[in-house]
């Protein structure tokens, strides 16, 4: 099965809901693994992943540490084309993949364009930031106002609006479900010194290494929340995203 129209999370969410109906599986039974799936249909694991976490959050599904996916409940009948999904549920790796190749330019762009009052304000996010983490308080306004701030650099309103309707995604049901497994946020260090790397390009006028270091802190965010949620793994306590289905590389400028 190789039709693009299918390749969405969406479609193949709403296959495996109509599967459902068919009884192709039953409530108790467990989904074949994700690497099965994801041949048989022919799209990439991430979108497996991202595929169940919808049917998680509509209560169908439930993952069990080191075991796997078990249909837990039946859904209702559907329509033929069902297309009742808000645009603004989109996928957390859809999401990461937008920022990465929006805000790396962003930060290139940033980096010809700062001065020292952007410096003195991005180095006052970050202390604060460092605070917040010391704290362990469940605060990522730093982390938003970081990434925001570095956008009005550019002075282009496009560009920052573009950055700030991204940003609002990370508010829909898909980013929360993501996020609502993983109870360890010692993690968001690793964000404090990409952040600080982000910082130092910046102040160099480098834009060739600040979207490098851009673009790597959100490989980074990527790589950590698969680590987090591998489903095989005995301490499982995350969801989505075991491996990385893309391995970009930037070239050495």
């Amino acid at each position: 099965m190789t039709d693009v129209d299918l390749r969405s999370y969406k479609k193949i969410g709403a296959m495996l809901k109509q599967q459902l109906i068919d009884g192709v599986y039953k409530v108790g039974e467990r989904l074949p693994p994700e690497r099965d799936l994801a041949e048989q249909i022919n799209v990439s694991r991430t979108v497996i992943r991202e595929a169940i976490i919808m049917l998680e959050l509509e209560d169908l599904v439930s993952v069990r540490k080191g075991s796997g996916v078990y249909v837990t409940a039946l859904p209702k009948a559907m329509a033929q084309n069902d297309d009742n999904y808000e645009y603004s549920d989109v996928g957390p790796f859809e999401l990461l993949q937008a920022r990465q190749l929006l805000e790396s330019s962003i930060a290139e762009f940033a980096a010809i364009q700062a001065n020292r009052n952007d410096i003195l304000r991005l180095k006052d996010i970050l202390n604060r930031e460092r605070i917040t983490l010391e704290q362990n308080a469940e605060d990522y306004s730093e982390d938003e106002e970081f990434h925001t701030a570095i956008a009005e650099m550019t002075q282009n309103e496009v560009l920052l609006n573009m950055q700030k309707e991204l940003w609002k995604y990370r508010n829909n049901p898909m980013w929360k479900g993501l996020h609502l497994h993983i109870r360890d946020h010692k993690y968001r260090q690793i964000w404090l010194k990409d952040h600080e790397a982000i910082l130092t390009s910046i102040q160099r006028k480098d834009p060739a290494l600040a979207k490098k270091a851009m673009w790597q802190h959100l490989e980074n965010v990527k790589q950590k929340l698969f680590e987090l949620s591998d489903v095989e793994d005995p301490n499982f306590d995350g969801f989505l995203f075991n491996v990385n289905p893309v391995v970009v590389g930037l070239e050495q400028h």
